[in-house]
């Protein structure tokens, strides 16, 4: 099974590169150099750069980088990538398209680190960096971060590759998506143009953490961030850790794998592993690895992306959009939200689904041609005025499959809404007495599965399950069940979340899944593209937006703290933003849980100081009621 996961591994990171176009034709109107660019420590970063043949004096071109921690290749002076830049439409267009390993990956010099704290004292106005480069060294003898990088191999494109026009763009989706971020803290007075696309911006709250619970299924990724090459290679050095299953179900061989302590048998030697097992709590080890306390001062043009069903990174696009808003009143800074998996808008697919979800055809080009490109092309080739046409937020509504744009998000006029958690089972208008409560058995060792879609359970992020059919889940009976009658008119939730539960158990310890759910009517037909035939979409409960908690950090996730058994207890958090039409005859639905396994690691239920160190001997079960005075508080357009 290591083979199947390797090769599934390897398609997701070199997504970018694998292509409907073919290398010849990049060949064709394309010129590969090859450089080591030195930064102000010395360190040299491998950087190819991709100039178009027809550029000269007098037909210059502007520089669009991607850096990035997944591989640049193919490497060699005569090898070429199948297609080049965010998309096919800005290949044809042509731009001097750069991209870069960084620092300890692949042909890089240095070592490699996660997240790279921003460094404020290196990340400093540019007068004072200026100053720093021309000494050749950091300030204070701090270690160059990415914000240096990118600043320093912008400055030296500028000086030694000829026939450009002064601009220069970044772009990344996923981890180089934090790398467009960071790039554009302190940025280069030559960067104009800046779009992080499904950035992560805080490894506590995306990827491998949500709210403070560990993402079990992210444990098949530990090899490629967690072991350092030993020397510049074009090699994968990290692919003989990969774990060898032995299974094509990875639910099951992550549950006989037993607590997360066991994972050390695999990773006792990983660097990223052992620092995640050492730092439970969000402490300064992940507080200065989130890039979100950094975004200000940006004064060029930034437009963040970001699928509404990406299982990855969610709370970065996100977050990372309204951080720069609110802290730099003036720039051009603008969201893009499309019915999309993790940078499934990079590549078109014709018919646009996520899981058996169908949402329109074509939908990536028109992204691509009429958000992206007219993006890029009015900052690094237009007057760069800020005079787009684009709209502060270009988002689709995933109930209505259209596009949508506003002025502001979220929405100044949307009127707030509350569902209550009424103990028979409905969604109510306000909340009950608080007396009133339902209750299930949680029982860490016959958790609730987070999908169906078994083969997905070995992949090297999970996907489908933010779209998936809910019904596996809503007849269990440690998942409780909230819905309303059938709609009589549309209702369109568009705005942020928030989950109000009041909750007792008689654990010390537990998390909490909210699920919000659009449940079909029974006569709603399957359409033409449905991928899995064994699926009716009558009755089908989608899910359109779903978070944990874990308990512990109900009031502060760097100090966490046990329940009291039996009390009833506040669990306030954030679900992620949404823009769904809830169309007349659905329902709205939202279920309750407290396993959701293997996306999450399983909670003992009772308190231990490091759960990634518990014992098999604490789980245990635990009886969870939630009072009828919980809410979830949504936003409504009108």
């Amino acid at each position: 099974m290591r083979t199947q996961l390797l090769a599934f591994l390897l398609l997701l990171l070199l997504l970018p590169a694998c292509a409907q176009t073919s290398s010849q034709s990049v060949r064709d109107r394309y010129q590969k150099y090859e450089y080591q660019i030195p930064m102000r420590d010395g360190t040299k970063l491998f950087t190819i750069v991709y100039a178009p043949k027809d550029a000269s004096p007098t037909n210059r071109y502007p520089f669009l980088m991607q850096r990035t921690c997944y591989s640049v290749a193919p490497y060699g002076p005569d090898a070429y990538a199948n297609r080049l830049g965010p998309s096919p439409t800005l290949e044809r267009e042509k731009y001097i398209f750069v991209y870069q390993d960084v620092r300890g990956r692949y042909l890089s010099e240095g070592t490699w680190t996660n997240m790279t704290p921003n460094v404020p004292d290196v990340a400093a106005p540019v007068a004072s960096r200026k100053a720093k480069k021309a000494s050749g060294s950091s300030a204070a003898g701090a270690t160059p971060d990415e914000s240096s990088d990118t600043y320093d191999t912008i400055e030296w494109l500028l000086k030694n590759v000829p026939n450009h026009n002064g601009r220069v763009g970044q772009w990344g989706i996923s981890y180089p998506g934090f790398y467009t971020v960071a790039g554009a803290v302190d940025a280069h007075p030559a960067l104009k143009a800046s779009s992080p696309q499904a950035p992560v911006s805080d490894f506590f709250f995306d990827d491998f953490h949500h709210n403070g619970a560990f993402i079990q299924a992210y444990l098949f990724t530990y090899p490629v961030f967690g072991i350092q090459h030993p020397k510049p290679t074009t090699e994968h050095w990290w692919a003989s850790a990969m774990i060898n299953t032995g299974t094509k179900d990875g639910f099951q061989w992550q549950y006989d794998l037993g607590p997360l302590k066991n994972a050390d048998k695999f990773y006792k030697d990983n660097f990223f592993w052992q620092e995640t097992v050492s730092h439970p709590n969000y402490d300064e080890f992940w507080q200065k690895r989130s890039i979100l306390p950094h975004l200000k001062n940006i004064k060029h043009a930034v437009m963040t992306v970001g699928g509404w069903f990406d299982a990855e990174d969610l709370y970065g696009p996100l977050n990372v959009y309204k951080t720069i808003e609110k802290n730099n009143p003036g720039t051009y800074n603008t969201l893009v939200m499309g019915p999309f998996g993790h940078g499934r808008w990079s590549q078109e697919t014709g018919h646009t689904l996520h899981s058996n979800v169908y949402f329109g055809d074509s939908i990536a080009t028109f992204y691509q041609r009429n958000i992206e490109a007219k993006f890029f092309n009015h900052f690094l080739k237009g007057p760069g005025d800020g005079k787009t046409g684009l709209p502060d937020a270009y988002l689709f509504d995933t109930g209505k499959k259209e596009w949508r744009t506003f002025d502001k998000w979220p929405v100044a006029e949307a009127q707030k809404q509350t569902f209550a958690l009424a103990a028979n089972g409905q969604l109510a208008s306000g909340p009950g007495s608080g007396s009133a409560f339902s209750e299930f058995v949680s029982d860490p060792m016959k958790p609730v599965p987070y999908t169906e879609d078994i083969p997905t359970t070995l992949g090297f992020t999970p996907f489908n399950y933010m779209s998936e059919d809910q019904r596996f889940a809503a007849r269990r009976p440690d998942v409780l069940v909230f819905q309303t009658e059938p709609l009589t008119e549309d209702l369109t939730l568009g705005g942020e979340i928030m989950a109000r539960l009041k909750v007792a158990t008689t654990g010390t310890d537990a998390d909490w899944v909210v699920k919000l759910i659009d449940v079909y009517p029974p006569d709603e037909p399957n359409h033409a593209y449905l991928p899995n035939k064994n699926i009716t979409l009558s009755n089908y409960q989608q899910m359109v937006r779903s978070e944990v908690m874990r308990g512990r950090f109900r009031n502060s996730f760097e100090k966490p703290e046990p329940f009291v058994p039996g009390q009833k207890t506040d669990v306030t958090f954030r679900l992620q933003d949404v823009l769904h039409t809830f169309k007349k005859g659905h329902r709205v639905m939202i279920q309750v849980q407290s396993t959701w396994f293997p996306l999450i690691d399983r909670n003992p239920q009772k308190y231990v100081e490091n759960i990634f160190k518990a014992e098999a001997a604490d789980f245990q079960k635990a009886t969870h009621r939630v009072f009828d005075d919980s809410v979830v508080e949504v936003q409504v357009l009108k």
